[in-house]
């Protein structure tokens, strides 16, 4: 999937075989998914060796998850975009493959527990405090969150360059440096931070009317929006209104 998975089990009740069992399912679906294999299912999907109905059940549902938040973002969350005459759901995968991975952690006996894909939190239990990295200084953080249950997920320019666009101008967005969402599952909240952030600086109104999800957004100009629900996560209780997104010409950039 292109990023780091860390798995912290701190309840100690699914033991090495359980974690074991997480990271066999996440190479299956890189396996089955990646788009850099010609050998996936997706590959072959999209060269058409494989009919629709022909398909795996997994297949099959990440494509129809990826059509409704489609629907629900109004076409800012698009699968067929980054991939001219097919379609690549990497958007939705990594969280959906993650949602899973914490599935099968539970099913082996392990009640508190955090999966790290490259920055995109699944936590169970806890609570546990998550800090949210600032766009361009490595050592500062932008909020500091305290979840249990929850998924955190981060979409930004700033680690990895303009590899997020809008699917409706087919250009990056504007005006925009990074969208943090929470929510209850990571497929969501990784599909919606995606969206929000294409949506450049319509993203923050847009995120103020959905609903079981929570929403910052930092500004190409340092100004901090945050939805209503997302303070009540906030260690402290509150969250900066603005921040210094220039850094020192020698401060290292961080990512989501």
């Amino acid at each position: 999937m292109g990023v780091p998975v860390r798995v912290d089990v701190r309840d100690g009740e699914a033991g090495a075989d359980g974690v074991e069992v997480v990271f066999a399912w996440l190479r299956e679906v890189d396996a089955r998914f990646s788009t850099y294999r010609g050998d996936s299912e997706i590959c072959r999907f999209n060269r058409g060796e494989l009919a629709p109905g022909g398909v795996s059940p997994d297949l099959r549902e990440v494509l129809d998850r990826c059509q409704q938040l489609r629907d629900a973002t109004g076409g800012a969350f698009d699968a067929r975009a980054p991939l001219p005459g097919g379609v690549d759901p990497s958007g939705l995968v990594k969280g959906w493959a993650v949602d899973r991975a914490a599935a099968l952690l539970q099913a082996a006996g392990a009640r508190d527990f955090c999966i790290d894909a490259g920055g995109d939190l699944r936590l169970q239990g806890g609570p546990r405090r998550v800090g949210i990295r600032h766009p361009h200084r490595r050592r500062r953080l932008a909020a500091v969150l305290e979840l249990a249950d929850a998924a955190v997920a981060t979409s930004g320019a700033y680690e990895r360059g303009d590899h997020v666009v809008d699917p409706r101008t087919g250009g990056p967005p504007a005006g925009v440096v990074s969208v943090t969402v929470v929510g209850r599952d990571l497929a969501t909240a990784d599909a919606l931070a995606t969206a929000a952030f294409a949506m450049g600086e319509e993203g923050p109104a847009w995120t103020a009317g959905l609903r079981g999800h929570d929403a910052m957004t930092i500004l190409a100009g340092g100004r901090v929006l945050s939805t209503p629900g997302f303070l009540r996560h906030c260690a402290g209780g509150s969250v900066a209104t603005s921040l210094q997104v220039r850094g020192r010409r020698d401060g290292a950039r961080s990512g989501e």
